[in-house]
């Protein structure tokens, strides 16, 4: 008892002290109760046979019947190589992009070429994705400047945005390009919190700059690159439909097909919504056992963890 009246001081005390925080992060705290929190009392329609005319509690209930479905479905598998493929690739290609850069940034000693590089590389970020891809649409045409550039070298030209094998490739390639600067700002900050003695004492010892970012930069950031890592294990069965919906057609199905565009054309298309809500739990669930096998993974390996 008395412990409980302890703890329920200190945390009195603190707020007393901190109020402003606190008032600060209501906002935050408000938005997540009411728009991700609040909304998991729907979820129960994922095993009814939901209807908007008798709403989710009139619904009558079966069980396991929508996921049942999805897993005999005949595009189950084709959705999950296509989401995890896409995932895999962005997180091979995509995830070392921006660390390469802040490391190549942090070398330059420039500082007004440096920053006019961090500027150029930030400014595809603010391209809305419906610029992004017709921009693509438009460079990747058949008469379009790629293609021009391959017939002038004699290189017979390609329908790139309605060839199946290149959807992936563009889809990841367009989002290194839009992303990569802006991802290195993390890492900048990461950088600049290492303590400069190290590399001073690195200099005298004989180090030079490529064993200074090995042996000094890389482990002062490693902490940063093991959460976001573990973040982005996280998010490994979901990609954003926005984009895949602008860039893909019937023909590129095959390769472009998601579960996100999956889910958006049976549940508002078709208005299926008690087997998408299965079909997005099953996702959510999925991506939280990856996210912890993530974080115990790094947490086995070395001391950096999300909690």
């Amino acid at each position: 008892m008395k412990k409980r009246k302890l703890r329920f001081h200190v945390i009195v005390t603190d707020i007393s002290k901190n109020k402003m925080l606190y008032l600060m992060a209501i906002p935050v705290i408000a938005y997540y109760a009411i728009f991700h929190y609040g909304p998991m009392y729907g979820l129960q329609i994922a095993f009814k046979d939901f209807s908007p005319a008798q709403g989710i509690t009139g619904s009558p209930w079966l069980g396991f019947q929508h996921f049942s479905d999805f897993f005999n479905g005949y595009y189950f598998w084709r959705l999950i190589r296509n989401t995890v493929l896409i995932n895999i690739y962005e997180l091979v290609f995509g995830f070392p992009a921006p660390i390469i850069l802040a490391l190549l940034l942090n070398e330059l000693r420039h500082q007004l070429f440096k920053r006019f590089v961090q500027t150029i590389s930030y400014l595809p970020h603010f391209i809305s994705i419906v610029v992004v891809v017709g921009m693509m649409v438009d460079f990747f045409a058949r008469d379009g400047i790629v293609n021009q550039l391959l017939v002038f070298f004699g290189v017979e030209s390609v329908a790139f945005m309605r060839e199946p094998g290149w959807f992936r490739t563009l889809f990841v390639s367009s989002g290194i390009w839009q992303g990569v600067g802006w991802g290195t700002i993390i890492y900048l900050a990461a950088m600049s919190t290492i303590d400069p003695s190290l590399y001073e004492a690195s200099k005298m010892d004989g180090a030079g700059r490529f064993k200074q970012v090995v042996h000094i930069t890389l482990p002062g950031i490693m902490p940063t690159i093991a959460i976001l890592f573990i973040l982005n294990m996280g998010s490994m069965l979901t990609v954003g439909s926005e984009k895949v919906l602008l860039m893909y057609n019937p023909q590129t199905y095959e390769t472009a097909d998601v579960i996100s565009t999956y889910v958006y054309r049976k549940g508002i298309l078709e208005s299926n919504y008690g087997y998408t809500a299965a079909v997005g739990l099953f996702n959510a669930v999925i991506s939280f056992l990856l996210i912890v096998g993530a974080n115990s993974f790094s947490k086995r390996i070395s001391d950096n963890k999300l909690w």
